[in-house]
């Protein structure tokens, strides 16, 4: 499915959770660490601002938020390369046992040799707090359309695209 760049314009919120649906991973950047971003698979909460992350204790990532790296960014690619959108927002540990219950499933099993019970087992729990969406054309002829534009006639950048701003709280 393509971005529709209304949704991007009127409800980037929907179309961000829409669009994070549809991806296995997104890159999880935590500020103030010298740690690079790296993909991590979100699942969002319905009806809340919330994504969930399971993570491994003994991680280099689990450790720098144990150290007060708090604030985190999480950015999604739709899988058509035409939807981008960074997230920030308070990323901590959870300890709520039903929430791992709740989020279980086999992808995240395989990557926890005893299963729900693992030592290593950390749920993180990342409060959105705001976001940028982009939603750009799919179409090859609109795009060197709005290119050949905006050398050839005006002097206005070509209109290939939505940026919008979020707040989750």
């Amino acid at each position: 499915m393509m971005v529709d760049l209304n949704e991007t314009k009127n409800h980037p919120d929907k179309q961000f959770f829409e669009q994070l649906d549809d991806v296995p991973a997104g890159m999880l950047y935590l500020e103030g660490s010298s740690l690079h971003a790296q993909p991590m698979a979100a699942t969002r909460e319905e009806g809340t601002n919330t994504l969930w992350i399971f993570a491994k204790s003994d991680s280099d990532l689990v450790s720098e938020i144990r150290s007060g790296h708090n604030t985190a960014h999480f950015c999604v690619v739709g899988k058509n390369h035409d939807f981008h959108a960074c997230a920030t927002g308070h990323i901590r540990e959870n300890t709520v046992r039903e929430k791992v219950e709740q989020l279980w499933n086999p992808v995240v099993a395989a990557w926890y040799e005893s299963g729900k019970d693992d030592p290593t087992l950390v749920l993180l729990q990342f409060d959105l707090e705001t976001a940028t969406v982009w939603g750009s054309t799919d179409s090859s002829v609109k795009f060197g359309w709005e290119i050949a534009k905006a050398n050839l006639i005006d002097e206005k950048t070509p209109d290939v695209g939505a940026r919008q701003s979020v707040k989750f709280r």
